[in-house]
């Protein structure tokens, strides 16, 4: 599957993110619980502009990874009004610009404008593209039972099924373990 540089960026964004919830986290807790761990995330998924580095910010950009799970798992449809609404409450208006290492992308906010706004709209953007392709399939929760971590199917086939290699691999233990066991 091929998207768009940004909007591949924004979906993988959404995924490290969503990723942070413990119930998707490796470790199981929240990931996102103290503004050290935002500014942490940040430092490896840069976003330009505006970062406040406060319990308010840290706030909002949690409500969004909530928003933006459930984005993640909603049918086509359903997620063109969340898509619209969220491009409408920030007053979207997208514009293209070159920054930092990036070529011509788009952005859709000011640069002033809060974190989580920011993030919502890139997501926003991001998820445009896929609705148009009729793609929402590529936006996945793991298959694993006990896991709700996000994944993103770029494969040609389409067919990944775990968030990570350590719950594929662990699911195919257990399969293997199954049948076995079933000797």
């Amino acid at each position: 599957m091929h998207f768009a540089p940004d909007t591949q960026e924004a979906l993988e964004f959404v995924v490290v993110l969503g990723n942070t919830d413990p119930g998707a986290s490796r470790s199981g807790t929240d990931e996102l619980a103290t503004v050290e761990q935002l500014a942490e995330l940040l430092a490896r998924h840069t976003y330009s502009g505006r970062i406040d580095h406060d319990q308010a910010e840290l706030r909002e950009v949690r409500v969004t990874r909530e928003l933006l799970r459930q984005v993640w798992t909603l049918e086509r449809d359903d997620a063109v009004e969340v898509v619209n609404r969220m491009l409408r409450e920030a007053r979207a208006l997208p514009y293209l610009i070159r920054h930092d290492e990036h070529d011509w992308h788009i952005h859709a906010t000011a640069p002033e404008a809060p974190l989580a706004e920011r993030i919502r709209v890139e997501a926003a953007l991001g998820f445009i593209d896929v609705i148009r392709m009729d793609e929402m399939g590529r936006l996945r929760v793991c298959a694993a039972p006990d896991c709700t971590g996000l994944l993103l199917d770029l494969s040609r086939n389409g067919l990944k099924r775990f968030c990570t290699v350590r719950c594929g691999n662990r699911m195919n233990m257990i399969a293997f373990r199954e049948r076995q066991s079933g000797r």
